[in-house]
């Protein structure tokens, strides 16, 4: 790692004069604004919004998508998928991004997997509410003999904080390996009885469950059951070793950690943030399976993935979910409860982080809005109220810098473009 990315003041990228140069779009994706009862200028100041978090230069590049009423309103890209990163020359190769470059989407990833332990339970295949002994008997041990699948995804199970070696990137290949040293943890405390952010453990559990429920591993599933019946390209755990150079290259960016964000940052993950950051691009993490952290798809497929959820289960006619399935997945299991890893109050669903009326990842009074981010400033979302789906991707990682008000300016003004009339069908009158 360079030593420009340590420096206090903070590791930027060069912007070009021209943002014009460094954007991208789909011609004819985007319909006209006025047809989703979007003012056409309010569309454009949602890319303004853009262009401003992108030139702040924490971004290397940016990939926003977003749907109203059913159909995409933005779908755009600006900046560079590799060769403009802080730590990069002023000569080095360059790519542009482009609204169907994959990203890794880090823990946006939960919800997918979270849906596809919702579909099993659809299927009668196991309820949430078993134990994950019951399907994993190893883990049963030192008090966790009481951790129910609900608990992981609602992140009350008592383990969050995963040992360094499960983290090593020579056991990402040996799936087997983790659980095993997973299974020999003990829980915090008692499970249910506090909610603690899962940042990583979480998901290699809930995939040893499906595993063993299903005779296939996680990503199989999730290809048969949600993939490929809606002819999606990318949205898997990792990509194929083909695919590696197609995917936007992470970059630390923004100012260096410091007591206590540093601290709490590797009591989360394990390990250095700048050690996970350099992770997250090494072929290992990209061609393996890491549910709680290495999905990697592309700015509309997972505009795509909260639409679906957004229509009840079905989307394009092809129906994945149940709609009491959805409705019952984003219901709220924890109000404003202290968090006892990220020390921020934080409503969860089962597998979704929730919105709120003021203090909202999804922007002001988005209460019943439902989604994940990812680290750091990737956010995928659905909110009913004002019938949206978005996802925002971004190849930066700052953690504590002044520029992440940008980000929450886009979802200010997504929200102002579009007012809320609870035409979605998965709202809060919505019907199991």
């Amino acid at each position: 790692m360079s030593w420009l990315s340590r420096l206090p003041f903070g590791a930027r990228c060069r912007i070009p004069d021209d943002l014009a140069s460094v954007t991208t779009r789909h011609e004819g994706v985007e319909v006209d604004p006025r047809s989703v009862g979007v003012d056409p200028e309010a569309r454009d100041g949602i890319w303004e919004a853009v262009e401003s978090f992108y030139a702040s230069g924490i971004q290397p590049a940016v990939s926003i998508c977003v749907r109203r009423r059913g159909r995409v309103l933005l779908d755009r890209a600006i900046g560079h998928r590799h060769g403009n990163a802080p730590t990069d020359g002023p000569n080095a190769p360059k790519a542009l991004v482009a609204p169907d470059t994959p990203f890794s989407i880090l823990s946006a990833s939960k919800p997918v997997t979270a849906m596809l332990l919702h579909h099993l339970d659809q299927e009668d295949r196991l309820r949430l509410d078993d134990p994950v002994c019951e399907y994993v008997p190893e883990f049963g041990t030192k008090g966790k003999h009481r951790i129910t699948i609900q608990h992981m995804l609602t992140h009350r199970a008592g383990v969050p904080n995963p040992p360094p070696e499960a983290m090593d990137p020579d056991m990402l290949c040996d799936p087997d390996r983790i659980v095993a040293v997973l299974c020999d943890e003990a829980p915090l405390w008692r499970p249910g009885t506090r909610i603690g952010y899962h940042a990583v453990t979480s998901g290699f559990l809930l995939a040893e469950v499906v595993r063993r429920v299903t005779g296939e591993d996680i990503r199989t599933y999730l290809h048969r059951t949600l993939r490929d019946p809606l002819g999606m390209r990318w949205l898997s755990y990792g990509v194929a070793p083909d695919d590696l150079h197609e995917v936007a290259v992470n970059a630390f960016t923004g100012l260096g950690l410091f007591p206590p964000v540093a601290q709490l940052m590797q009591r989360a993950l394990a390990i250095d943030f700048h050690e996970a950051v350099e992770l997250t691009n090494d072929v290992r993490f990209l061609t393996s399976i890491f549910p709680s952290a290495n999905v990697v798809t592309t700015a509309d497929e997972l505009c795509r993935f909260y639409e679906l959820l957004l229509r009840g289960g079905e989307l394009d006619g092809v129906r994945v979910f149940e709609r009491r399935t959805v409705v019952r997945s984003v219901a709220e299991q924890s109000y404003l409860e202290p968090d006892m890893t990220l020390l921020l109050p934080f409503r969860y669903g089962s597998g979704f982080m929730l919105g709120a009326e003021w203090f909202s990842l999804y922007g002001p009074f988005t209460r019943h809005a439902f989604g994940h981010l990812g680290l750091t400033n990737v956010v995928g979302w659905a909110d009913p109220d004002r019938d949206v789906s978005g996802a925002i991707l971004t190849s930066g990682k700052p953690v504590v810098t002044p520029e992440v008000v940008y980000l929450f300016e886009i979802l200010r003004r997504i929200g102002a473009a579009c007012p809320a009339d609870g035409s979605g069908v998965v709202g809060p009158n919505a019907i199991p």
